[in-house]
């Protein structure tokens, strides 16, 4: 089978739709390490579960033909708001990195779509 757009569309949203699921068990999860970071930043605890949510939504969405068009936007603003809180927290790049990743291949995801 060739590549075209549809397939690459694809392939890019379910590698987003995997991270997002990860994301989201871990922020559900709540590990001792995330929570400090969300509370270091200045976010009440249900916060967390919130994120986590929004991105098993996103995660959930991004499969769908029908539905990637709202995952996406829902991913990205995710990820605007993370963005946000990790420059305006002045996180190192560790931090940063991640987020930098997921936030290109949403872009690259919306740009193979058309």
């Amino acid at each position: 089978m060739a590549w075209n757009s549809v397939s690459l569309e694809s392939t890019l949203a379910m590698i987003v739709a995997a991270l997002f699921a990860v994301a989201g068990v871990v922020n559900l999860a709540r590990p001792g390490a995330v929570k400090r970071d969300f509370a270091r930043w200045g976010y009440p605890a249900w916060f967390q579960l919130l994120c986590g949510a929004l991105e098993l939504l996103s995660a959930a969405l991004l499969p769908g033909q029908q539905t990637r068009l709202l995952g996406l936007a829902l991913a990205g603003a995710i990820m605007s708001g993370a963005l946000f809180t990790l420059v305006r927290n002045r996180e190192p790049f560790r931090h940063l990195a991640p987020a930098l990743v997921f936030s290109a291949l949403i872009a690259a995801t919306l740009a193979v779509r058309g």
